[in-house]
């Protein structure tokens, strides 16, 4: 079977060699894999990090088609179009009995410590198969899990319909924001980026306003000069740089709400003026992790591709390379080092 496997920092190869999964359990579900996309937290993983297991198949964002069930799998047939939700929980911890399955203690995905989806086949229980229906074509089912992950984050905000939004990087969780953002019903939506050819994308994705932070004034004038000197109701913090995840306190209004989807994997030094306005505008801020709920998967996911069917969430702008996964060495070494322009990447493991 062709897969791309992780042996190490910046050691992702392609192999014909890797054991195509076969049914262990009775609710074990084999899918063919038609589309997965880079996530950014495999380019960590890949530049930063290394596997958590070596060889290991990476990739965790994947749609396909059923092609065999274990005997205790109702629901799903042969054939049927699927997404997947890469997320292991223990249904043990205290978290877990709490019903908050994001914050269980030994949370983990596929492409970590199980075979990915960075390959032709790839196999999960069937509690974790989403299906899709006719409306969703491939390409859109791959970006079900980022969709997810967005609004999770989105659900522990307060943002009412009439509100207003700024999003802090318009990769794609910022450009998954900025649509949530107007599901939820923000009236006015503010993307923030440094590449003009991303807030591009957001305007057409339903960004209100685009700011791009190194023309002119900083983002924090920009947007205090387009509120009125007020902010926004909330923030999302996407970027995961080190530098944004500390300015973005400053552009919420009093009693507003920063919530946090990025991770900088490095120390965050926040300036004195940006710290205060954690205090002195009496914000709330919000950690949000991973994409599941209770009941597993969640409500995450089936508002998902509720409005990935009715066109509420349109990632066709998104997408820039369509490639074979024998291409994923060299298009992972090319992103990590900026050769190049690069938005959302699928490979078609089908293609070879």
């Amino acid at each position: 079977m062709r897969a791309l496997n992780l042996y190490g920092i910046q050691d992702l190869r392609s192999e014909d060699t890797s054991p195509e999964p076969v049914i262990e359990n009775t609710d074990d579900v084999i899918v063919k894999v038609k589309a997965v996309g880079i996530c950014g937290s495999d380019l960590s993983r890949y530049k930063k990090l290394g596997p958590y297991v070596k060889g290991m198949t990476f990739g965790h964002e994947f749609s396909g088609v059923v092609v065999e069930a274990g005997p205790e799998v109702d629901g799903l047939q042969t054939g049927d179009r699927v997404a997947g939700c890469p997320t292991f929980y223990c249904g043990e911890c205290e978290s877990c009995r709490k019903g908050e399955l994001s914050r269980c203690e030994t949370l983990t995905v596929i492409g970590a410590r199980h075979p990915g989806a960075y390959a032709e086949y790839v196999k999960l229980p069937a509690e974790n198969i989403i299906p899709i229906p006719d409306e969703v074509d491939f390409d859109t089912a791959a970006m079900v899990e980022p969709s997810a992950v967005v609004v999770h984050g989105m659900y522990r905000t307060s943002l009412q319909p009439g509100g207003s939004v700024a999003v802090m990087g318009c990769g794609n969780i910022g450009l998954l924001a900025v649509q949530w953002a107007k599901i939820f019903g923000a009236k006015t939506v503010y993307a923030i980026d440094i590449d003009d050819e991303k807030l591009r994308v957001a305007e057409e994705v339903g960004a209100d306003v685009v700011v791009n932070s190194l023309e002119g004034s900083s983002a924090y004038d920009q947007i205090m000069e387009y509120t009125d000197g007020k902010g926004v109701d909330v923030v999302v913090e996407s970027a995961g740089s080190p530098v944004t995840s500390a300015q973005v306190f400053a552009l919420a209004k009093k009693g507003g709400e920063v919530v946090f989807m990025g991770i900088p994997y490095a120390d965050v030094n926040i300036e004195r003026f940006y710290f205060e306005k954690i205090v002195r505008s009496e914000l709330t801020v919000l950690g949000s992790w991973n994409a599941i709920s209770a009941p597993f998967p969640g409500r995450e996911w089936e508002a998902t591709v509720h409005h990935m069917a009715n066109g509420q969430i349109d990632v066709k702008p998104m997408i820039t390379h369509r490639l074979n996964l024998r291409e994923g060495p060299d298009v992972f070494e090319q992103i990590v080092n900026g050769d190049g322009s690069f938005g959302k990447v699928l490979f078609y493991p089908e293609l070879g």
